[in-house]
Formats: C-alpha cells, sequence, structure tokens
C-alpha cells in the first residue's frame, strides 16, 4: 500500500522538498566562503535551487506549503530592506535625483523593449521594462554590511538608489501590471498608502497614552515569549494583507512594514534588528531564494542564451548607466568625486533580482509573461547579482592598490 502510494504521489512532500531546501541554505554559505566569497551565496541558492527544483533533479517542490514559506521570506527580505532605509536618504535633492534617474532608466528600457520585441503586447514589454530598472537593495545589504560600506557615502548612496529602485518597481507594478485603469490604480494605491500611514499611528499612539503597553512589551521580550518579534510579524502580515486586499503587491506592503517599524523601535529596541536578522537570514529568506531558483527553466536560458545575454546588457545599461551619468554630472550635495566609486555605485544599482522575481511573477499569473521569457529574465537577474557586486568589488580592489 505504502509503495502503492508513494508511485501516486505527484512529487515530494513538502517535509522533503523543505529538507533538501534547508540543506541547500545550509550548503550555500559555506560553498560561499570556500569560493572566498568572489560568488555571493544568494547566487549559490539559486543556482543549487534550479538543480534542486522540478525542471531537474525535482527531489523538491514549492507545493504543500513551501510557497507560503516562501512568501514570508520575501516579506522578510523587504521588511529588512525598509527597515534599514533611512528616510532622509530620499528627502531633499538627493532623493529627488534618486527618483528622477529611476524614471529615466524605466524610460529608456520601455524604448529598448519597445524596439527590441515589436510584436509583444504593451502590458508585456512594460512587465519586462520594470523588471530590468529594479535594485536588489534586500540583497545588496548583506554584500555591503561584510564590505564595511553601509556607514560610508558610497553606502548611503546604494541604499538611496537601491531604495528607490525597489519602491519605484513597486509601485509601477501596482500600478501599470493590474486590470484597473491607471487612474483607478493609483486611487488603490493612495488608499494604500492611507491604511499603512493607519497602521503605523496606532501603535505609536497606545504606546504614548498607555505607557503600561510599552512597558508589557519589553518585559516579554525574551524567553519564550519573544512579544517583540511577534508584534514585528503581526505588523508585517498586516501590511501585506492590506497589500493583497487591495490587489497590491505584497512586496509593498512588507517594504512600508520596514519602513513603518524604522520609525516606531529603532532607538527603543534597537536589539529587534538582530533578532529578525537571525529569523529572516537564518530561515526565511534563504528559503525564498532557492525556491525562486527552482523556478528556473534552464532548458529555456540555454535554448535563447542571446537573449539572456541581452537582459544582462539591458540592466546594465537601462539602470546603471543612468545612475552613472547623474552621479557624475547632476549635483545633489552628497556626489561621489572619486570616478571608482561612480562606477561601483552604477554596477550595484544595476544588481536586480528579488523585483524581477516578484515582477515575472506577477505577469505570468495574469497571463502577461511567457514562463520562459520569465526563467530567462530571472536567470538575468540572478547573473547581475553574480557579476555586477564581483566587478565592483574588483574596482575596490584596484583603487585601493593605487
Amino acid at each position: 500500500m505504502l509503495s502503492a502510494e508513494s508511485a501516486a504521489a505527484p512529487g515530494p512532500s513538502a517535509i522533503v522538498s523543505l529538507f533538501w531546501i534547508v540543506a541547500i541554505a545550509v550548503v550555500a554559505p559555506l560553498a560561499a566562503r570556500l569560493l572566498r566569497g568572489y560568488v555571493p551565496s544568494v547566487v549559490l541558492l539559486l543556482l543549487l535551487g534550479m538543480l534542486l527544483g522540478p525542471n531537474m533533479a525535482g527531489w523538491a517542490v514549492s507545493a504543500g506549503g513551501v510557497d507560503l514559506i516562501s512568501e514570508l521570506g520575501l516579506g522578510m527580505l523587504f521588511l529588512l530592506a525598509g527597515y534599514e532605509l533611512n528616510p532622509q536618504l530620499l528627502r531633499g535633492k538627493p532623493g529627488r535625483v534618486a527618483w528622477a534617474t529611476w524614471l529615466i532608466s524605466l524610460l529608456i528600457a520601455v524604448g529598448f523593449i519597445a524596439l527590441a520585441a515589436r510584436d509583444a503586447s504593451f502590458t508585456e514589454q512594460v512587465a519586462v521594462a520594470i523588471a530590468l530598472t529594479s535594485t536588489a537593495l534586500g540583497t545588496l545589504l548583506p554584500i555591503l554590511k561584510q564590505d564595511g560600506l553601509l556607514e560610508k557615502p558610497l553606502g548611503r548612496a546604494v541604499l538611496a538608489h537601491g531604495a528607490v529602485g525597489e519602491l519605484g518597481p513597486v509601485v509601477a507594478m501596482s500600478v501599470l501590471l493590474t486590470s484597473r485603469s491607471p487612474l483607478a490604480a493609483i486611487v488603490v494605491l493612495l488608499l494604500f498608502v492611507v491604511a499603512a500611514l493607519a497602521v503605523a499611528l496606532v501603535p505609536r499612539r497606545l504606546v504614548e497614552r498607555m505607557p503600561a503597553v510599552g512597558r508589557t512589551i519589553t518585559a516579554l521580550e525574551g524567553g519564550t515569549d519573544q512579544l517583540p518579534v511577534r508584534v514585528v510579524f503581526l505588523l508585517l502580515l498586516a501590511l501585506m494583507a492590506v497589500a493583497e486586499s487591495f490587489d497590491l503587491d505584497v512586496v509593498l506592503g512588507a517594504f512600508a512594514a520596514g519602513v513603518i517599524l524604522r520609525s516606531l523601535v529603532a532607538e527603543t529596541y534597537p536589539e529587534i534588528e538582530t533578532a529578525l536578522e537571525t529569523v529572516g537570514y537564518g530561515l526565511l529568506i534563504p528559503v525564498f531564494f532557492v525556491v525562486s531558483g527552482m523556478g528556473i527553466d534552464p532548458r529555456a536560458v540555454a535554448g535563447n542564451p542571446l537573449l539572456w545575454l541581452v537582459f544582462v546588457a539591458a540592466i546594465a545599461i537601462a539602470r546603471g548607466l543612468p545612475v552613472l551619468v547623474s552621479e557624475r554630472y547632476v549635483p545633489h550635495g552628497a556626489n561621489l568625486d572619486d570616478g571608482a566609486e561612480r562606477v561601483e555605485l552604477a554596477l550595484y544599482a544595476a544588481t536586480g533580482m528579488p523585483i524581477i522575481v516578484a515582477v515575472t511573477e506577477a505577469a505570468t499569473h495574469a497571463g502577461l509573461m511567457d514562463q520562459r521569457l520569465a526563467s530567462i529574465l530571472v536567470a538575468a537577474g540572478g547573473t547581475t547579482v553574480l557579476l555586477f557586486p564581483l566587478a565592483a568589488k574588483g574596482i575596490s580592489a584596484v583603487a585601493a592598490r593605487r
């Protein structure tokens, strides 16, 4: 009977799938260390996930709840990215320049895709263009932390352009990749902003008017209770649920949760970041990257390697080149004076992955993009994560030896 049930099963169970996924999560950082950091563990998670997934070995699938854990990992990734973002970086002239630079990137990408894929529908062209203009800030954070760049001018510039490179595509996706009219989509987006502000104000007012609530949370922050961490997950899921209710991408809710969390607890509970990184980078975020790799079809990439390379070049041109030019020629009071650092900034800004996954998933689910095209786009995003930070580190090493 057991043999018959096993033969009738469509694939590995959720537990077996999670076993292999977590095994990869353990192996990837060890392999990255053996490779001396030249290959980021994120890339190894994607590659090993591709080898593990249904398109190749078939040892793991995303069904049975694995996809839900992966979505929580996506949420944690963007929550931490929002938490790391200092809103002051987006204010004033540097913020306006970062937004203008991203809009120029989007226009370049739309024009390029319109010329290269004239037969594609306008919505499909827009979906690909949005993916080409993203910045993987959540993916870059571990690299920037490891290299000690977060507190340096280069790190702050990467955070500013990275925040816009994540928030801009999410907003564009919410407005343009929907069945609503653009005006209706903007109205819905504004309603989400109002709801997010309400979610931010309620706990603040509650703690201000009832100090006992804050003391209780502090008293239950350790041991088996871990109440602050549970409250953070409640905030994350609340805003992800609000975004989903408004038919927006949950990434928008997760990013907003991180920004709100920073404003609420960054000074009161600074240790919460360590706890969240333990939960996020310990399990949820690696699961997200492995499952994302499982969705890549290597046959689609191997069947059209030219398109894969074209996408990699298009990302560098559409996203990296405008950042490089604006940093050199548009004064905003915090420009990088060193030419090597400007090139590094452009390479970091052109590093894209999570948003590409989010855009391709939304587009394929809505029937706006073919799965093979989505695989090639995700593979191109993974290539930028592998090559662009590595190239930036190489430029930094050469500049340091001068």
